[in-house]
């Protein structure tokens, strides 16, 4: 997979400086369509990423728990790029589990690669949501209410949101993936009900609890922006969630941008307070009750709205790229709403869900997905990472199927 002759790749990724990205396919095809050449490292030969039309390069990373291995794999990559360009290339992560990785080992990665990166403690703290309540708190940040298994819990008649206490911490804590079955959160009636449950109370020490805000999936909005050293934004997007899956508590499957002056506002706020760098996504809940927008968490790294916005016209991986090498700041900062972007397998089963609860009939489910869309898969400019995962699926199935079976049952 690794490509090990680096003396063609300047003539392919046109004499321009390339990135090199810890991450998935969404970032890529962003890079992509802002003119940048990719090289996408990854410890998975399945990483759809590494087919897309927009990687000039592959870079075989060892499994990310074996970290020494991966910071001596990117430090001999650096260093072969560095022969190539005579400077060092800019890293680029869209995850967390990288984003955890990259603050780790932030000094030696530092030295070798371009990076604009939040201090230590700033990232630990959008890690770790038992920090960030406090870290928020400090700051005057507008966040749900935190409640508490002693103290506040029993006293509180309303609805409970329960996440892992780490971001990543589901595939850390044996058992808590048990508890959430694949959901980004559970919500529970009240406290009392949060109180009585044993799993929870198994589980408790691993998990955070607060106030549940008011308000349907179309009420969770997110802002997308590139900020400076000093936390002043260079360029932003808003937009907001259609639909999720599961419905309230799961990850995204049907977004589009949509224009929000109250919300710029607030996060320009934010990341001035934090203060905020390079690349990140603040998400938030409006109240559907009071009209007041919580901050749900902030995300310090590139995500899946950087591709929704590269389509609609505001390309936040090129502003960062553009100022990392430059100094840039960008005149143009405008976007439009033309697409929206969809996970259609994720899709489908939100609204079997919501059809379940009388919630999403099938005609206006099927209207909502007239407009044009991009996907998280599929794209027609791109079509390599599509035909590559339909391919190894029809591959496992034959491996599970009759042939299968019956070539293992002979003698």
């Amino acid at each position: 997979m690794q490509i090990a002759d680096l003396s063609s790749l300047r003539r392919r990724a046109r004499d321009r400086l390339p990135v090199v990205l810890l991450g998935g396919l969404n970032v890529v095809r962003a890079l992509g369509l802002g003119g940048i050449p990719v090289i996408v490292a990854s410890p998975d030969d399945e990483e759809p990423g590494l087919y897309s039309r927009y990687c000039v390069m592959r870079w075989r990373l060892p499994p990310l728990r074996d970290a020494e291995a991966v910071l001596e794999s990117l430090e001999s990559l650096a260093a072969r790029l560095r022969g190539v360009y005579g400077q060092p290339v800019p890293l680029f992560f869209s995850n967390d589990g990288y984003l955890d990785f990259v603050n780790t080992y932030r000094f030696r990665l530092a030295c070798r690669f371009r990076m604009l990166l939040n201090d230590a403690d700033t990232t630990r703290a959008l890690l770790d949501k038992d920090r960030f309540a406090t870290f928020a708190a400090e700051r005057g940040l507008p966040v749900p209410r935190s409640l508490h298994w002693e103290g506040s819990l029993d006293k509180h008649p309303r609805p409970v949101l329960i996440k892992p206490a780490s971001k990543h911490g589901c595939n850390q804590v044996p058992g808590l993936a048990d508890v959430f079955k694949g959901a980004k959160a559970i919500l529970r009636a009240n406290g009392e009900a949060v109180l009585s449950d044993p799993e929870l109370h198994r589980m408790r020490h691993h998990v955070v609890f607060h106030e549940y805000i008011a308000g349907d999936d179309r009420e969770l909005w997110c802002l997308d922006a590139v900020a400076d050293e000093t936390g002043s934004i260079l360029a932003c997007h808003t937009g907001r969630k259609l639909r999720c899956h599961p419905p309230l508590t799961g990850d995204s499957s049907y977004i589009e941008l949509r224009r929000n002056g109250e919300l710029e506002a607030i996060g320009r706020e934010i990341a001035r307070r934090v203060p905020l760098r390079g690349v990140f996504n603040m998400d938030f809940k409006r109240d559907s009750s009071t009209g007041r927008y919580y901050l749900l968490e902030i995300n310090a790294r590139c995500n899946l709205w950087n591709y929704i916005g590269a389509r609609n016209g505001l390309n936040l991986t090129k502003v960062c790229y553009d100022y990392l090498l430059t100094g840039a700041r960008p005149a143009h900062v405008a976007f439009g709403r033309r697409f929206r972007w969809i996970d259609f397998k994720l899709d489908r089963a939100a609204y079997r869900a919501l059809a379940g609860a009388g919630k999403l009939g099938r005609a206006r489910w099927v209207a909502s997905l007239l407009r044009p869309k991009i996907h998280s898969l599929f794209a027609w400019r791109d079509p390599n990472p599509f035909l590559r995962s339909a391919l190894m699926r029809a591959n496992r199935r034959v491996a599970r199927g009759p042939i299968a079976r019956f070539r293992l049952s002979r003698p």
